[in-house]
């Protein structure tokens, strides 16, 4: 049996509240870390979605804008060929040479004033279109500019605190490793089971006001003395982590 692995096994009860106290110290610290980085990043990803929507917004209302004023334009060159071909009808009626032609041609003249009322009934509608889609248009571009702004900036406020925490982070798991080394193997995984089955990562846990600091439920008078005398390794009955006197670890430089 190796030295490294008799420490680890004739450590005292306190001694092993101590590391595993410790560990959880240095853990604590890495998950809130990890807590402040990642709520950047979703704030991020939805800014960028909305940016990438608005963005498509703009461009299919660009499109079809540009599709309205084709419109717009085509019905502006078709009254124009209406209005010649009305000209050249009423060159021709002055030239019939029966009722029949006469009618004929009239009819054809008041077939392409239709068309002329429809052609501008058209421009109208595109009109009013093109004004009411301006408006949206505009208002988009300011959100898009908007939004922009918000994605720029929380871009670069996450690019400050990856750039702080990710030094701390590695600091951090360097001690966090140091420590584990420092546990025997059965303890290590219990503790990394409770950490896994917490919501908050704690799997040790100090007792607080007579209660137990992750679960907050009353612990007994007897039990407390017990925790205070670091001769067993006591759990919560409620939460299952394990419980340590606050006094165990007064200053480690760790714990904020």
């Amino acid at each position: 049996m190796s030295s490294k692995i008799k420490e680890k096994i004739d450590a005292s009860v306190e001694g092993k509240l101590k590391s595993l106290y410790q560990l959880q110290l240095i853990d604590s610290k890495i998950d809130k870390l990890r807590t402040i980085r990642g709520e950047l990043p979703l704030e991020v990803s939805d800014l960028e979605d909305t940016v990438a929507g608005l963005e498509t917004r703009l461009a299919n209302i660009t499109e079809e804008v540009a599709e309205l004023e084709n419109q717009l334009n085509e019905k502006k060159q078709s009254i124009k060929d209406f209005q010649s071909n009305i000209k050249k009808y009423e060159a021709q009626q002055s030239k019939v040479r029966n009722n029949r032609e006469y009618d004929a041609i009239t009819k054809e003249i008041e077939f392409q004033n239709l068309e002329i009322q429809l052609a501008e009934k058209r421009i109208k509608e595109a009109k009013a279109s093109i004004i009411i889609k301006t408006e949206v248009l505009e208002k988009s571009k300011a959100e898009f500019e908007e939004r922009s702004k918000d994605l720029k900036a929380k871009k670069s406020e996450l690019d400050e605190i990856i750039a702080e925490t990710e030094k701390d982070e590695k600091e951090l798991v360097k001690e966090s490793e140091k420590a584990s080394a420092a546990i025997e193997d059965r303890l290590l995984n219990a503790y990394r089971r409770i950490r896994a089955n917490s919501r908050n990562g704690l799997a040790v846990v100090a007792v607080e006001r007579d209660a137990c600091g992750g679960c907050y439920n009353k612990i007994p008078p007897q039990r407390q003395l017990d925790i205070r005398l670091n001769k067993k390794i006591i759990v919560c009955e409620h939460c299952g982590r394990v419980l340590v006197d606050g006094m165990l670890i007064p200053d480690t430089g760790v714990n904020e």
